[in-house]
């Protein structure tokens, strides 16, 4: 198994892999990368605004056709076109560094297009809002089907995704498919929280996680005594931190072992190891609230997990790619490792054999779904067939 790379650059080709595993149509991939290619030569950072120009144009007129559907009755077509018209977008305002002309507007638009998706499809995922100290947390909520309280999963960002893409990994589908409701998240740091509140990453996890199980414990479908937590990227630091400290947690996972990502920021400053997003230290001192490097090293000195994972008491899903080019599969290692009161603890390194080798599953995220989707399932009372 292996990455689609059609550019020269690694974050590039990121982009493009996650958005064909999110639903992107391959003609209108093409169509986008085709006349960007020689831009992509200049680097991951100096091209990046052709980069948006292209896919934002996309979005645009997949936008135009969906109204032409909508006005002819045909809502269930209109929605398919507007959520590939907000992936595009989502993903064009993604590469853009911190303050470039039209990222705000290009999130807005993309945001209109969801939300409008999500009517005339339909959708089952309705948005909703989590008080915070600070500000709130929007969410969105995937409800499995049939009567009585089910088994709720939360599912937080990483560094730089957005609870749009969560729902675009089809985990919330799969899990209700299993008998399971998921809430995906965005928490401070990521998403909505982070550009349209300036709410910074908060290292503690268990803080915002504890508030969005106070709110899945006051929802009549939920049952409180299953609840589950897993996160893909740096969420699968930000897992095992709130599973650890928040008690309520009976279940967890992470797509993605993110152990001492303090550590991976030296590596990155002695050119270790692929970055995630162009513009990469702008972006991160965006997302934590720092002034410079100085400062969000200080506010990242605690994202490290040694000394805490015994403190997780209930069963929790370790999974990994083998051939991940951003985080090192030996930090899969140490965070199993150190589960040493986990009742059930488990270890997948997903290799060539079955796909699911980069980062997070860019590769192939069909594996990593379905595994954690039976995991939960498991372990949380749903069903598995």
């Amino acid at each position: 198994m292996a990455l689609y790379e059609p550019f020269p650059n690694y974050i590039w080709n990121l982009s493009v892999a996650i958005a064909m595993e999110s639903g992107a149509q391959l003609g209108e991939i093409i169509d986008m990368c085709q006349p960007i290619k020689d831009a992509a030569a200049s680097g991951a950072d100096a091209g990046t605004p052709m980069f948006m120009k292209a896919w934002a144009a996309m979005g645009d007129k997949l936008i135009a056709l969906a109204a032409e559907d909508e006005a002819k009755g045909r809502g269930f077509s209109a929605s398919n076109k507007l959520e590939r018209a907000s992936l595009y977008l989502i993903t064009a305002e993604r590469m853009q560094g911190h303050g470039h002309p039209g990222r705000r507007e290009t999130f807005a638009r993309a945001r209109n297009a969801f939300d409008r998706s999500t009517v005339l499809g339909q959708l089952n995922r309705q948005r909703v809002e989590i008080p915070l100290t600070v500000g709130t947390m929007p969410a969105l909520y995937t409800r499995a089907s049939g009567d009585g309280r089910k088994p709720v999963v939360v599912f937080c960002n990483g560094l730089d995704s957005c609870k749009e893409l969560l729902y675009w990994t089809r985990l919330p589908q799969e899990l209700a498919r299993r008998g399971i409701s998921t809430l995906c998240l965005d928490q401070p740091g990521s998403g909505e929280a982070l550009r349209l509140q300036d709410l910074p990453v908060d290292p503690h996890s268990e803080n915002w996680a504890s508030a969005a199980v106070d709110w899945l414990e006051r929802q009549p479908d939920v049952d409180p005594k299953r609840i589950g937590m897993t996160g893909i990227s740096l969420g699968g630091h930000f897992a095992p931190r709130a599973v650890a400290y928040e008690p309520r947690f009976a279940s967890g996972a992470v797509w993605g072992a993110n152990h001492n990502w303090r550590e991976v920021q030296d590596r990155r400053m002695a050119r270790e190891g692929e970055n995630p997003v162009p513009h990469y230290w702008a972006h991160v001192h965006w997302a934590f609230g720092a002034k410079d490097q100085e400062d969000f090293l200080a506010k990242s000195e605690a994202m490290n997990l040694n000394g805490h994972m015994d403190r997780i008491k209930v069963p929790f899903l370790v999974t990994h790619g083998a051939n991940d080019r951003q985080i090192s599969v030996q930090y899969a290692d140490d965070l199993y490792d150190q589960l040493v009161n986990s009742p059930r603890r488990e270890k997948v390194v997903f290799t060539a054999r079955e796909g699911g080798v980069e980062h997070v599953g860019a590769d192939n995220m069909a594996y990593g779904r379905d595994l954690i989707s039976d995991w939960f399932a498991e372990t949380l009372g749903g069903h598995t067939a």
